[in-house]
C-alpha cells in the first residue's frame, strides 16, 4: 500500500462520516416541514415493517404542513399509529383519505435544545474523522517501517494526513453552524 492509496482510502472514509452526518440532521425538526423527517418512520404493512416513505406520497403544504396520502387506503390508521409511536412532537391529523403532519413554531427553549443536539452530532463526527486520521497515521507508520521510507517522506505524509483532516472538520463546522441557523430561525 502506498502513501496516496493510504490517503485516498482515508478520504473516502471521511466523505462517509459526512454523509452519516447530513442524514443524521435531516431528522432534526426545524419549523419547516422536511419529507426526509418521515425517513425512519416505519408502518406495519401486512405484518411486514415498511418505511413510509415506500407507502405514500409525501408532499409539503405551504412550507408548514405534510401530506401524507397512502397509495392503499386502507392503511391510514396504520400510518397514524406509526407517526404517534415515531415520536417526531407532531400530532397526525387524518380525514380517512390523508395523514397531515402540521409543523407548529418551536419554541425558543425547543431550538436552543434542538441547537445543542446538532453541535453534538457535529462534535460526534468530528470524532469519527479524528479516528480516521488516527488510523491513517498508524497505516503511514506501518509503512515506514515496512519499507524503510526517510523521514521527510513520513512527514510530509502525516502533514497531508493532517490538512485532511482539517479539511473536513472545517466541513463539519460550515454544515452545523448551516443547520444551526436554520434551527433558530424563526
Amino acid at each position: 500500500m502506498s502513501v496516496d492509496e493510504i490517503k485516498t482510502q482515508g478520504t473516502d472514509k471521511m466523505e462517509k462520516c459526512i454523509a452519516q452526518l447530513k442524514k443524521e440532521l435531516v431528522t432534526i425538526r426545524t419549523g419547516r416541514a422536511n419529507p426526509l423527517i418521515l425517513e425512519k418512520v416505519l408502518i406495519d404493512y401486512y405484518g411486514t415493517p415498511t418505511k413510509l416513505r415506500q407507502l405514500s406520497q409525501v408532499t409539503v403544504q405551504d412550507g408548514t404542513t405534510l401530506v401524507i396520502a397512502p397509495f392503499d387506503k386502507t392503511i391510514v390508521k396504520e400510518i397514524e399509529k406509526a407517526l404517534i409511536k415515531a415520536d417526531l412532537g407532531i400530532t397526525p391529523n387524518s380525514d380517512g383519505v390523508v395523514v397531515r403532519l402540521v409543523f407548529p413554531p418551536l419554541t425558543a427553549d425547543r431550538r436552543k435544545e434542538l441547537s445543542k443536539d446538532v453541535k453534538a452530532m457535529g462534535e460526534t463526527a468530528k470524532v469519527a474523522i479524528r479516528n480516521v486520521r488516527r488510523d491513517l497515521s498508524d497505516d503511514i507508520k506501518k509503512l515506514e517501517k515496512a519499507e524503510n521510507m526517510p523521514e521527510d517522506a513520513v512527514r510530509d505524509a502525516q502533514d497531508s494526513v493532517q490538512k485532511l483532516t482539517d479539511k473536513y472538520i472545517k466541513m463539519i463546522d460550515d454544515i452545523v453552524s448551516e443547520k444551526e441557523k436554520e434551527v433558530m430561525t424563526v
